[in-house]
This record gives C-alpha cells, structure tokens and sequence, in this order.
C-alpha cells in the first residue's frame, strides 16, 4: 500500500489547483484521475468567466502567467436587461478597475494547471486510474484503484464533480434540486466588434449571456428548458446563429456559428456536509449553482485556496484528516457557498415567475438598482473578489 498525506480524486480545475497551491508544502500528495485534460481544435465551447480574485489565485499557484493571452479576453463592461424594459450596467471604468474578469476556455485552464503538476516534485499522478474502493479507518483514508493498487492518506479530497463518487461513497448526503432547464453553449464569429463588453438578458424561455472571445467572436450560455435547448441544439449551424442573434437583440449583427452547440443540465445541488473525518469536498463536489451568474468556477477555486491555506499552514503535529480540523474549512466556505446558491436560485425564481404583476416589479427592481449608487457598488465588489 502507497502511504500519502493527501489524495485528491479529481484533476479538474478544482482538483488541480488545490494539488498546485500546494507544490511548496511538505505533503505527499497522491492525484488520481481518469484521463488527462485535451485542448479540441478550433475553440473550445465549455467557457468560464474568471473573477479578478481567482485571477490571482491562479497568479499565486504559477498558472496565470503561462495562459496564452490571445484566448482570453477581458470584461470591461457588462449589460443585464430583464424581460420588461429593466436594465442593470455595470464597468470597469466606473468601477474603477482594469477589467471586472476574463472569459476563457475551460480547456486552456485545466491544460496549464496540468502541465503545472507534472513537474511538481512532491506530487504523484494516477492517470489513468479510476476508484473501485473506499474505506475509512480511524487514522487514514483507503483508496483502491481498478487495477488493484491501494493508496493510503491522512486525508482525502474529493474533486470529483457533481456527481461525486466519492461523496456518495462517504454517504454525504446530496440534495439535489433539477431544473429541468439545459445550459446550452457555443461560440459565434460576429459581424460587430463587442469592445469586450458582455451581455445577459433574462428571457420568456431562459437567460441568455453573451460572453467576450478573443477578436470578433464571443461564446453564449443560455440556460433554458430542456426542450427548447434540445431544440436549439438540433438546429444547422446557420440557423442556430440566426436564432441567437435574434435572441440578443442583434447587438453584435450577424453571427456565424464556430462550434457545435452542446447543452448539460441544469441542478441546484446543497450538500449540507463538506466534510467528515478523513474526507473534504471541494468544487462541484461540494455544491451545485445556477449558471446565471458565472461563479461555479470560482466558487471551485475559493474552495482549493481556503483549504490549500489550511493544510499548508498545519503545524506537523495536527491531524489533517481530524473532522474537527476540517471544520475550520466548511465554516470559512459556507457563507459564499449558500449565498450564491440563494441569490442565484432566487433571481433564476424571480424571473421564471408568471403570476401577474411580477413582470413589472422584477424589472423595476433592476432598473432602481442601477442607479442606485451604493448597491450596485457592493454587487461589483463581490463579482471582483473585494468584499
């Protein structure tokens, strides 16, 4: 049996990036996933919005400097409308930052943060390697792997998306809640320059973001019911374009459609538990959100950081596995975790809404926030990773 301090089963963005933030430390530390990250041709739908916070995060671990800056683009500013006349803006300008994020490829990330840990001397890579076994003693976790190898670890991590395995296993408890919405996205050249500008309108049959790419292109997320994503993703690539660029009001002109459409659904996930003895869940293990408002990644990313602090910091005679240790990183993490979840939940709620009256008052509400000075300054701190 391979005996390790930490074992991270996940190499996703969160996975990764806890496994990076700890590449100075004096942990022995175990990586097992099932296949490494692959950049497609072309561009890769699957995009994220970056907070300047994590943006750091991801500067501190060595990864930010070596992403290629010609596939990425800032937000400088951005336009909500709502389904009656409501309008919310905000820029970075006005903020008074360079940018309030950077929209990226998910590829791109986990391919840096990958190359990252291959050369990270206190770290060992199981890949491929998939878990077969679990078991949880007093002292240490047990891993075994498909082809029989067993690895041993004061603690073990789970970063092993939202269908977590390894949660399951521990018999942490999942409350899953569907949307039976989609999240459909894709990339589009466009006629009209977006000057880095990002768009979202909540619509009759969903939300609808328009996200800067590098150029004149741009990516959109549109979260809708599984029969209209379905539809949309059935449609030829021209017709698709012209489906979406009606659906955003023709604000970048005609679009031409670069990647095949893909939809994944939709679910608010709580899990009331993100720890037990031996056991820490980090990223879509450990919550799921509404894509509404961009933060499942850097939700993820918060979660690596606050934990990789922790361990780090353990003096060499604390138990990192002890649940009473652990605590210190579910408090730390829930207050985030459960206002996002609310927040997005409630305005996703808000907008679906049908009964009469709410049309007007939604709307109203988002237009009073924009001028309303002080309100709108919190919101931009928190997108920013200030508060």
């Amino acid at each position: 049996m391979q005996q390790f301090d930490l074992i991270i089963v996940g190499g996703g963005l969160a996975g990764a990036s806890l496994a990076s933030a700890l590449r100075d430390s004096r942990l022995r530390i175990a990586l097992v996933e099932s296949q490494p990250p692959t950049r497609p041709e072309g561009w890769d739908a699957r995009i994220y919005a970056i907070s300047p916070a994590n943006a750091r995060f991801l500067s501190e671990i060595g990864a930010w400097e070596h992403l290629d800056p010609n596939r990425m683009a800032p937000i400088q500013a951005m336009d909500v409308s709502g389904d009656q006349g409501g309008h919310l803006q905000f820029s970075a300008y006005e903020t008074g930052v360079a940018e309030l994020g950077w929209i990226m490829e998910s590829s791109l990330m986990a391919c840096e943060l990958w190359e990252g840990i291959k050369r990270q001397g206190n770290l060992t890579r199981f890949c491929p390697a998939i878990p077969s076994g679990l078991e949880f003693r007093h002292d240490a976790a047990v891993l075994t792997l498909t082809d029989g190898q067993a690895l041993s670890g004061r603690l073990l991590v789970a970063a092993d998306g939202r269908d977590s395995w390894i949660r399951q296993q521990a018999g942490l408890e999942a409350i899953t809640t569907p949307y039976n919405e989609k999240g459909l996205v894709a990339n589009f050249a466009t006629e009209k320059p977006h000057h880095n500008k990002a768009w979202q309108w909540f619509l009759e049959d969903g939300v609808l973001a328009y996200l800067p790419l590098p150029g004149q292109r741009m990516s959109i997320v549109w979260s809708t019911p599984d029969a209209h994503a379905d539809e949309l993703c059935a449609l030829p690539p021209e017709a698709l374009a012209e489906r979406v660029a009606e659906a955003g009001q023709h604000v970048l002109g005609k679009l031409e459609t670069i990647t095949p459409a893909a939809a994944f659904p939709l679910r608010l996930i709580r899990v009331p538990r993100t720890v037990a003895p031996r056991l820490a869940l980090v990223g879509d293990a450990g919550h799921g959100i509404h894509p509404l408002s961009g933060h499942g990644i850097n939700l993820g990313f918060q979660d690596a950081k606050v934990l990789a602090e922790q361990l780090a910091a353990a003096q060499p005679w604390q138990d990192i596995g002890d649940e009473r240790f652990l605590q210190r990183y579910q408090r730390a993490r829930k207050e985030e975790t459960v206002l996002m979840q609310t927040t997005t939940d409630s305005l996703r709620r808000l907008f679906r809404a049908t009964q009469p009256g709410f049309a007007p008052l939604r709307n109203l509400g988002l237009s009073l926030t924009d001028k309303l000075g002080p309100l709108k300054s919190i919101l931009v701190r928190y997108a920013l990773g200030t508060l």
